[in-house]
Formats: structure tokens, C-alpha cells, sequence
């Protein structure tokens, strides 16, 4: 959770406006008490987490993020080990020039971490996800946090709750 690729630190110098967020396991824990969860799937999930961490990186009406700093953050969680899962891109509709990656840290069956990096022409999105998930834990967090909102076999945009 407190490793960030440092290209992304390189990145937000860039930044006209840059946000970050961490939410530990007692954060956590207090959001999940406050979600409604009939079936206590999302909470017994949560409660296996150990944090959240959220980086948002927007860039002016005129700045990009830098292709080859992007490259580099990709390229970090490769050379650290991390499993590259599925690279989603849009190039139509409302969200043109879209890019999402997903990265897996596995142990056994179960997730280890997690980390989506989805990129705009204006902005840069990254979420880590640490804890020791099943698959089906993942499924009930989707949607929450910041982790992206997945059915079949898209992703799409979510506001964080």
C-alpha cells in the first residue's frame, strides 16, 4: 500500500490537479459498518482488506500525461512481479481514448493486491487493493472504494463510494 511506482510521483509534478487517498483496515471496516448489506457478503469482504489507496491525477486543458511515464508505471508492476491480467481500451463514445489495466498479486487461489490504472488524454487513475481476497470477495467488493464496477466482460466507470 505505500509503494507507489515512482514514475507516478514523476507524473504528478505534472498535474494541475492531483488527489490521493489511503483507507487502512479500521477505515475500511467503519465504511463497511455504514454500507447497506443485508447478506454481510460486502462486509465479511471488506473485512479481509488491508487498505485502499486511490491516486487521481488530472491534467489542464492543454497538458497530457507523458505516454512515456505512463509506459514506466506499467512497466514497475511488471518488474515487481505483479501478473498483468487484461489491458481494456475505448477508443468511441463519451469516454474516447480510454485505457484500463489490471494487475494481480496471487497467493495460491486467493488475491494478494490488486491494481487498476486507468488513463484519459486529461487524466490518470490508480487503485491498489491489498488484503487476502477470494475470487468471489472481489466480486462482492466491485463497485465500492474506488474498484471499478465489472460485469461479463467490461469494465466501467464508477464514482467512489
Amino acid at each position: 500500500m505505500e509503494w507507489v511506482p515512482p514514475a507516478l510521483a514523476q507524473l504528478s509534478t505534472q498535474a494541475a490537479l492531483k488527489s490521493s487517498f489511503t483507507l487502512d483496515r479500521g477505515m475500511l471496516n467503519v465504511a463497511a459498518g455504514l454500507m447497506q448489506d443485508p447478506d454481510g457478503d460486502v462486509r465479511q469482504a471488506v473485512n479481509k482488506l488491508d487498505g485502499v489507496s486511490v491516486h487521481l491525477l488530472r491534467f489542464g486543458a492543454e497538458g497530457t500525461a507523458d505516454p512515456a511515464m505512463v509506459d514506466a508505471v506499467r512497466a514497475a508492476y511488471h518488474l515487481r512481479g505483479w501478473k498483468h491480467l487484461a489491458t481494456a481500451s475505448n477508443s468511441g463514445g463519451p469516454l474516447r481514448n480510454r485505457t484500463t489495466d489490471v494487475w494481480l498479486v496471487m497467493d495460491g487461489v486467493n488475491l494478494r493486491g490488486a491494481v487498476v490504472l486507468a488513463e484519459t488524454p486529461k487524466s490518470l487513475t490508480l487503485v491498489t487493493v491489498a488484503g487476502n481476497l477470494s475470487p468471489v470477495d472481489l466480486l462482492h467488493l466491485r463497485g465500492h472504494f474506488g474498484i471499478p464496477r465489472f460485469e461479463r466482460d467490461e469494465l466501467r466507470e464508477t464514482h467512489v463510494q
